[in-house]
């Protein structure tokens, strides 16, 4: 497995699909502190596209690193993927995130703009940068009265377990009907895979970004794409719209019938959505 150095030695690690002169895809994983098999091939994205899948600090293959606190929030982890490009000896990225690993792809680009070369945002939570008012309980509303989605809906609303990583990832899997339009055998199978690192997501959040992170977004000018379920019940649907626009070159791709997975729920039009994306930035970017 490749590794390469933080700035504070931090050896980390991440997952390349196909080393060499190609282009990469930098995919981070969400949950948050996910481990990245959750992610499969994306819908066989990796046929076409270099896919790089950094372990996220605490995740994995990485450490914390000495102090995983202060290191491991996704705000600092900005400076860790910098220190990748450089390994992967590239002038620009192009970013694809997932869920809460969008934290970490607008924490790298609201800190290294000119390093953006693509930015895929995928279910991306947003309240936190745009004012749109949150309507995942709407959507939450129509899906009552389904016995494993009320059951879902009362594990949330218990809270989570933190007695450890064993206990929380329990948790998220007993809550995992709700991240989904439909609760069939695929949505059950891929729901089982990829554990939570609990002091890894205690530390993703341990730092707050800066009052501007929204404001910094405006400087990104390479081409945004926003990937949207349209009944994710953890996001909701007006707000993840409503972060396109904060990018000059922002775009929305609401997906039918799609809950927070849309790789798994929706395989064909994710598959066509981000071939179409990647392509047009490989092409008009030149990516270095």
């Amino acid at each position: 497995m490749p590794t390469y150095h933080a700035a504070d030695g931090t050896p980390l690690h991440y997952d390349d699909s196909a080393p060499g002169d190609r282009p990469p895809v930098i995919v981070l994983a969400g949950g948050a502190a996910r481990h990245p098999d959750y992610l499969g091939d994306l819908a066989g994205l990796r046929e076409r596209h270099r896919l790089v899948v950094p372990h996220l600090r605490g995740v994995g293959h990485s450490p914390g690193g000495l102090e995983p606190e202060r290191a491991g929030s996704y705000w600092q982890q900005a400076g860790d993927l910098e220190e990748l490009r450089e390994q992967l000896g590239r002038d620009r990225l192009v970013i694809a995130g997932h869920s809460a690993g969008t934290r970490l792809a607008t924490a790298y680009a609201a800190r290294f703009p000119e390093r953006v070369a693509g930015l895929v945002l995928i279910t991306p939570p947003a309240g936190h940068l745009v004012g749109t008012p949150p309507d995942a309980e709407e959507l939450i509303a129509r899906r009552r009265g389904e016995p494993v989605f009320d059951a879902a809906e009362a594990a949330v609303k218990s809270g989570p377990d933190l007695s450890g990583s064993a206990a929380f990832t329990a948790w998220h899997r007993a809550c995992a009907p709700l991240s989904y339009a439909a609760w069939g055998p695929a949505e059950q199978a891929h729901a089982r895979v990829g554990e939570w690192a609990l002091p890894a997501v205690q530390a993703y959040f341990s730092v707050a970004p800066p009052a501007d992170f929204a404001a910094r977004l405006t400087r990104v000018t390479a081409p945004v794409l926003v990937v949207a379920g349209a009944e994710d019940c953890l996001t909701g649907l007006a707000p993840v719209v409503a972060l396109a626009g904060l990018f000059p070159a922002g775009r929305a791709e609401v997906l039918p019938a799609c809950g927070h997975y849309p790789w798994v729920e929706r395989p064909h039009d994710f598959r066509r959505v981000l071939d179409e994306y990647l392509s047009l930035v490989e092409v008009d970017h030149h990516l270095g």
